[in-house]
């Protein structure tokens, strides 16, 4: 189960720090991601953490702005926004899966474990 949180209303060029909680299971070798939903829009990739967190990846859009981390012990991923955009209102969910790799870390179908989503709203 994993439980997403710290999303909330900020202004342009502000900062958010989501914060997913993960229970039930350990997902320590489990590739952590962040995905997002825009109103009318497709859930898209944002950013993937591997299992020892020494890996990242992230789309274009947020490269630079946004960080990604696990605290495997803690059974944590977080995810920092900083230089937010209007453009990055929506829904944010934070995903698990045992089975993503490189070729499809940015695809939704090899995360298994999807959080509840928390929504973040820019405003300009």
């Amino acid at each position: 189960q994993l439980q997403a949180s710290g999303g909330g209303l900020v202004q342009a060029g502000g900062s958010l720090r989501l914060s997913c909680a993960a229970s039930g299971r350990t997902f320590s070798s489990y590739v952590m991601g962040w995905f997002r939903q825009a109103p009318g829009k497709e859930r898209e990739f944002v950013a993937a953490i591997s299992w020892s967190g020494a890996t990242t990846h992230y789309a274009d859009f947020v490269k630079g702005r946004f960080t990604i981390s696990r605290d495997t012990i803690k059974n944590m991923v977080y995810l920092q926004m900083n230089t937010l955009k209007p453009e990055d209102t929506a829904v944010y969910y934070c995903a698990a899966g045992p089975e993503v790799t490189l070729r499809n870390i940015a695809r939704q179908y090899p995360y298994d474990y999807w959080g509840q989503g928390t929504q973040v709203t820019v405003s300009s």
